[in-house]
C-alpha cells in the first residue's frame, strides 16, 4: 500500500495503492464523485472486492479535488487528465488486464474514457443518468452505451431511490439495484462488494 502522485496537464493527481503489483491479476483504477473522496463507502466496497480477486487497486483523487475544487470543470480536460493518470498507473502493473470505475461523476469519466484507455470493464457506481428535477436536460445514457460499444463490459450499481435515475438493463451488461439506497450508496457495503466480486471474474 502506498501513495503516488501523478503529474497531468490539469495538475497533480494522487493515487492510493492497495495490493501487490508483482502478483496482480488485474489493475483497477477507481475515482470519486464530483465533490467527494476516494473514502466513499461504495468505492471502498469495490476496492475490497477487487483485492479479494487478486487485483492491484488505485483509488485516484483527480487534480481538481487535489486543488480543493468541488466542481470538475471541463469534461474534456477532466477526461484528458484521466487518460494521463491511467497511462502512469498501467506502468506500475504492466501486462495485466485493466478495469476502471468510479461513483457519480467519476462513473461518467470512466465510461467516457473506457475506449481511449483500453479498459476491459467499467464499474459505474450511482451513474447520474439525468439531473433531478430537470426533465429537459439530456440523458447521459450515451456515455454508458459508448463504453459498451467500444468493447468494455459495464456494471452499474444504483440505489433504488436514486433521484438521478437508474439506467435500463439494455444500457449495461449488468444492473444491480441496492434496496432503500439513494444516490449516496452509503450503506450495504457488503452487498455492493458481493455484486462486484460475482461479476468481475465473468468479464476478465
Amino acid at each position: 500500500m502506498g501513495l503516488v502522485e501523478i503529474i497531468t496537464e490539469a495538475g497533480v493527481a494522487r493515487a492510493e495503492l492497495d495490493g501487490d503489483a508483482a502478483t496482480a491479476r488485474f489493475l483497477l483504477a477507481l475515482t470519486h464523485g464530483a465533490g467527494g473522496s476516494v473514502e466513499a463507502p461504495d468505492v471502498l466496497a469495490v476496492r475490497d472486492a477487487a483485492l479479494g480477486l487478486g487485483a492491484m487497486v488505485a483509488r485516484v483523487t483527480q487534480p481538481y479535488r487535489v486543488r480543493g475544487a468541488r466542481a470538475p470543470g471541463s469534461a474534456a480536460r477532466q477526461d484528458a487528465a484521466w487518460v494521463e493518470i491511467v497511462i502512469a498507473l498501467r506502468e506500475l502493473a504492466p501486462g495485466v488486464s485493466f478495469v476502471q470505475g468510479g461513483r457519480s461523476n467519476g462513473a461518467r469519466v470512466a465510461c467516457r474514457t473506457a475506449v481511449a484507455v483500453g479498459a476491459r470493464a467499467v464499474i459505474a457506481l450511482a451513474f447520474p443518468l439525468q439531473p433531478p428535477g430537470r426533465p429537459d436536460a439530456p440523458s447521459r445514457v450515451g456515455e454508458l452505451r459508448a463504453a459498451r460499444a467500444g468493447g468494455a463490459a459495464v456494471l452499474v450499481v444504483s440505489g433504488e431511490r436514486d433521484p438521478f435515475g437508474i439506467p435500463d438493463a439494455r444500457d449495461a451488461d449488468r444492473i444491480v439495484i441496492v434496496p432503500r439506497e439513494t444516490h449516496a450508496l452509503r450503506g450495504h457495503r457488503a452487498e455492493i462488494a458481493e455484486a462486484v466480486a460475482g461479476w468481475l471474474p465473468t468479464v476478465l
